[in-house]
């Protein structure tokens, strides 16, 4: 920069161009930049960054606004999904009632009124173990049957849980560091207060069918849940029955597990156990949660989807039962037996193996009982909510932008030009 410049001077440093800051025969300016400039031109400028500044906050102010409402929405969004939707659907589940009134008695005669023994009845939960079991698949399987079992007994608050074997996938083979851990893993995802009894029955999947069971898996799981066979409460008995040891070819394991039955059978009437007795198929099932059309009338092969007929009519002669509970089809289905003995399969309750998983929930005396089922929420409904509430939030970011407004202008001008032509 030459000096001596009637409108510049870099080495004088001055912030204004009042007229006690100028030398004598000097503009008054604005330093911008260590330039003098005139003072049209530099109010013009500082008038432009001052502009540009405000600008800059007030687009940053709103993206700021933007992404606090992305936020909240998200969070919303899983707050529904993942908790508020399992009080949703459970909250319109209520407990059966008896069809004999309470306190009822013959010829009009008072009766004291028996207890009801609230029950709740669950299948085939199979928490995946280390072998077939992807972390995510775990995380979203478990976490669905943790929310949906601990909801269920905050608002229920039943006094006994029966799950109908098939606790674990991988029982069968895993060893005993992954057994260890699967175990821990079912105590979280199922814990329950301390005035709620568990009971549980072996599976296919947790002790191995009958080729696969030994001493050692049997005794492990019945390390982990009581051994009891029968179990009595309000008056009310209960057989566990283990059916993959009713084989009926009279191995060791076999002959046990009858002898046991044998013992216990004058105190019996209801029965729970995983394999259903004895049916063709299911093609006389029926309900939203039965077995799909497709697999209806596909026959059950006899001692792997169901028992034999001869250990069914073991099981119907030595107990005589008034119900029978039992798990393994992963669907849902009522059977009456003879002497019009119900048997009720209950569907899984895990979204692995239905869309539309579910419990039952049983009101039971010792003379009487009633039964109802619960729906949990469904899969597919989950994550409809979540694929419309990310194309709502993607719509919400780019309004702002003009993207989406932009395909609309340039379709209107599209228009305008075939309407002149």
């Amino acid at each position: 920069m030459k000096e001596g410049h009637p409108e510049c001077k870099a080495d004088v440093q001055v912030h204004s161009g009042d007229a006690d800051t100028t030398t004598p025969g000097q503009k008054p300016g604005f330093l911008v930049e260590s330039l003098w400039l005139p003072a049209p031109l530099g109010r013009d400028m500082a008038s432009s960054q001052l502009g540009a500044r405000g600008q800059c906050l007030r687009l940053l102010k709103t993206r700021g606004f933007l992404l606090l409402k992305l936020s909240a929405a998200i969070l919303a969004v899983l707050l529904f999904c993942e908790f508020l939707i399992y009080y949703l659907v459970i909250f319109r589940c209520s407990w059966p009632e008896l069809k004999t009134p309470e306190g009822a008695g013959t010829l009009g005669a008072p009766k004291a009124p028996e207890p009801v023994l609230r029950a709740m009845f669950l299948a085939d939960t199979h928490l995946l173990g280390a072998v077939r079991g992807h972390w995510l698949d775990k995380l979203r399987r478990e976490w669905q049957m943790e929310r949906a079992f601990q909801t269920a007994v905050w608002l229920l608050q039943p006094e006994v849980v029966f799950i109908l074997g098939d606790i674990f996938d991988e029982g069968k083979w895993s060893s005993p560091e992954a057994w260890a851990d699967d175990v821990g893993r079912f105590w979280k995802v199922f814990r329950h207060p301390p005035h709620v009894q568990l009971r549980a029955v072996a599976g296919n999947h947790d002790i191995g069918f009958h080729y696969q069971m030994d001493t050692y898996r049997i005794k492990r799981f019945e390390k982990v849940f009581n051994p009891e066979r029968l179990f009595s409460w309000k008056g009310i008995n209960f057989v566990m029955v283990n059916s993959v040891a009713l084989e009926g070819d009279g191995c060791d394991i076999c002959s046990r597990a009858e002898a046991e039955l044998l013992e216990i059978s004058h105190w019996l009437n209801c029965s729970r156990e995983h394999f259903p007795l004895y049916r063709r198929n299911d093609a006389n099932c029926s309900g939203e949660d039965a077995a799909p059309p497709d697999e209806k009338y596909t026959p059950f092969k006899e001692r792997y989807d169901v028992l034999s007929w001869e250990v069914s009519r073991k099981l119907l002669w030595w107990l005589r039962p008034r119900l029978i509970l039992s798990g393994h089809t992963h669907s849902a289905c009522e059977v009456q037996h003879r002497a019009g003995v119900l048997e009720v399969s209950v569907p899984s309750f895990s979204w692995r193996n239905r869309n539309n998983p579910s419990f039952i929930m049983g009101s039971i005396t010792p003379m009487d009982y009633a039964l109802a089922k619960c729906y949990l929420p469904r899969e597919d409904m989950v994550l409809t909510t979540y694929c419309v509430a990310a194309g709502c939030l993607m719509l919400i970011t780019l309004i702002p932008t003009g993207l989406v407004s932009a395909p609309f202008h340039f379709g209107q001008r599209v228009l305008r030009k075939f309407k002149t032509m």
